[in-house]
Formats: C-alpha cells, sequence, structure tokens
C-alpha cells in the first residue's frame, strides 16, 4: 500500500539573524528580538545604538553567565552605522534583518538586504493621533494622554503625536492636561525620587522639538505651558509643553515629535478625524477615547494603524503583537507571532510503499 501525506510546518533553522535597537529603550528592545531569534534557534549580531551600548553589553555579560555559548550572541557597538549596516546587509551568512528606528533608515536597510534576499522586520517611525470625543471620559481621557504622550519624555514610537479633541469638550480636556503637566518635575532621576520627566537624548534633539513649537506659534499655535528649554538643568531638557489651536501645517501634527509636546487640534466630525488621522504615511499606533460601544467599534476598525488602543493610553504588552502598517513597518514583535520570523515554513511530501 503506497501512502502519500503532504506536511506543513514551521520549522527551526540555524541561521544568523542580525538585530539592530535604537536608544529610547536599550534593555527591552534587545530582549524584544533577542528572546524570539534564539528560541528559534538563531545566532545573533546585535547592534546597538552607539548613544547607549552600555546596556546591551550588560545583556551579554548576564547571557554568558546564564550559560548561553560563546558566538551565539555577538555585540557590536560603534558609531559606524552606516558601515556596520552595510555589512549586515551584504553578508549572506545573515539571513534576516530586525531593525527598530526611523523610517528613513529602515527604507535604506531595505533597498540593502534586497541583494542578499534577506527577510526583514521593521518597527520604523510614528505619528500616532489620539483621539478624544464629545461623550469620552475628560479625566481619563487626559489621564491617558500623560501615559502616552510624556512617558520617557517623550521619546517612544508610540507616543502620542496629533491630539484631535471635540469641540465640545476642548476647552475643558485642554484645562484638564495643563493640571496634570503642572505636577510633572523635570530632573535628574539620579537626583531626586519625585523626578516625573528626564532630558532627551542629545542636543539634537532638543533643537527639533524647540523648533517645532516655533513654528507652531508662528501659525497661529497657543503655548499654554512650557514651551521652553531649561538650561539650568542641562542642555538636554526642555520643558513639558502643551500647544493648543494647532492645525495641519504644523510641524508638530505633519512630522513626529519625539519629545514633550502635546499638540491639541480641534475637530466636529467623526469621518473628518478619521481622515485626518489617516492622512499619514506611516501607522504605527493610534489611541482614542469614547464611551459609545457602536463608535468604538467603527473608529477602531477604521484607523490605519497596526496598534490601537481604545481608552487606554498604554498598548504596549509583551503578550500582544506589536508593530505597523504602511510606512512604519512590516512583521510583528512579541506574541507568539514574534517569533515567525525567525523559522521557516517547510513543505515535506511523505510516501511509503
Amino acid at each position: 500500500m503506497r501512502v502519500s501525506a503532504p506536511v506543513y510546518k514551521k520549522f527551526r533553522y540555524l541561521f544568523m539573524s542580525s538585530l539592530i535597537t535604537p536608544f529610547n529603550f536599550p534593555n527591552a528592545m534587545t530582549s524584544r528580538k533577542l528572546a524570539p531569534a534564539l528560541a528559534a534557534g538563531n545566532t545573533t549580531v546585535v547592534k546597538p545604538d552607539h548613544q547607549c551600548p552600555l546596556s546591551t553589553l550588560a545583556i551579554g555579560v548576564l547571557a554568558e553567565r546564564a550559560g548561553i555559548p560563546c558566538g551565539v550572541i555577538n555585540i557590536v557597538t560603534t558609531d559606524r552605522s552606516p558601515e556596520i549596516g552595510e555589512c549586515l546587509t551584504s553578508d549572506n551568512r545573515v539571513r534576516k534583518i530586525s531593525f527598530t528606528g526611523s523610517t528613513k533608515v529602515g527604507q535604506i536597510l531595505l533597498k540593502a538586504c534586497a541583494s542578499t534576499v534577506q527577510r526583514t522586520s521593521m518597527e520604523l517611525g510614528g505619528n500616532a493621533p489620539f483621539i478624544v470625543f464629545g461623550d469620552a471620559d475628560v479625566n481619563a481621557a487626559a489621564d491617558g494622554l500623560m501615559q502616552s504622550k510624556f512617558r520617557n519624555a517623550g521619546q517612544t514610537c508610540v507616543c502620542a503625536n496629533r491630539v484631535y479633541v471635540h469641540d465640545d469638550i476642548y476647552d475643558e480636556f485642554a484645562t484638564a492636561v495643563i493640571k496634570r503637566v503642572n505636577k510633572l518635575k523635570v530632573g535628574w532621576f539620579k537626583t531626586s525620587s519625585d523626578i516625573t520627566i528626564g532630558p532627551l537624548i542629545n542636543r539634537s534633539a532638543v533643537e527639533k522639538v524647540d523648533a517645532m513649537v516655533r513654528d507652531a506659534e508662528a501659525q497661529g499655535g497657543k503655548v499654554l505651558i512650557g514651551g521652553k528649554r531649561l538650561p539650568e538643568l542641562g542642555e538636554n531638557f526642555f520643558a513639558p509643553t502643551v500647544i493648543t489651536e494647532c492645525n495641519a501645517d504644523m510641524r508638530v501634527i505633519k512630522e513626529e515629535i519625539f519629545g514633550p509636546i502635546a499638540a491639541l487640534v480641534r475637530f466636529t466630525n467623526t469621518d473628518d478625524v478619521i481622515a485626518s488621522a489617516n492622512s499619514t504615511d506611516v501607522g504605527l499606533a493610534a489611541y482614542f477615547y469614547a464611551n459609545s460601544l457602536s463608535l468604538c467599534f467603527k473608529v477602531a476598525s477604521e484607523l490605519e494603524a497596526g496598534i490601537v488602543g481604545v481608552n487606554t493610553g498604554l498598548v504596549s504588552t509583551e503578550v500582544a503583537p506589536f508593530g505597523g502598517v504602511k510606512h512604519s513597518g512590516m512583521g510583528r514583535e512579541g506574541s507568539k507571532h514574534g517569533i515567525e520570523d525567525y523559522t521557516q515554513l517547510k513543505s515535506v511530501a511523505f510516501q511509503f510503499k
């Protein structure tokens, strides 16, 4: 008797993956990439951001202590990122690259990976809308914005960027946010236990957010709090800022801020605000607050983002897939989906006599 049965299965492959991580959450970003790569049997080359290499080196030391063999985790620390990127994307021994960073750099890496047909996971830039509908709980929405906007001084890829507030509650919401921002204490975390917001990563980041504030003011935006550098604390500090009466032509709306600026825009129509939220070429995270269940389902389904927070300002969790759509990248990290890109699907056809 002849038996034939096709089998489809994801097989662990012992190939090399290159993992490129950003500055803002060095331990979390490295762990998020390293764990599934190792679980799938990959060896790895990890290149942390040159501004924060020590965290990744510490992970390497812990891996050695845990008994992971030498050569399984290889860490490259350098400020010559373009040269290392070219090396990793052109070497046929590297079969997978996972990158978290800007869309611009991600596009460069994708082009480079074409020559070796490398598999890629790209977690790129965002410009997250945060929508507060007229029936929302204003205080809950203000709390959610504080969680999303000012965490890590606004230096997260899923930070709320464009804050759309229904005209009926606009002033009330702005007042609630300002009340909360007033309670933030800026400084060096090592100097006091009550510090709630720290510095930006470098002087260029400060110059960028300062220029954004000046651009908003020039176009009619009103800075209700903050809007200035804090040189008395250090050159990398910028005051938590709330700007009202923002519009679509301002840099704080068109560009990813990556700093402690909340830019508020008025809206009146649901379809119009969804269109505004989707009007960018990126789509990583999106947030909205509403009480109507039908409205929640409508907005959640129509927002063009890989991650949507409904009545919450915190969307990252290791048990859910993390990643975006459009120019925010491809692939997912976290959950069971995070390991799939480190495996290969193989079809095996068995036949016996």
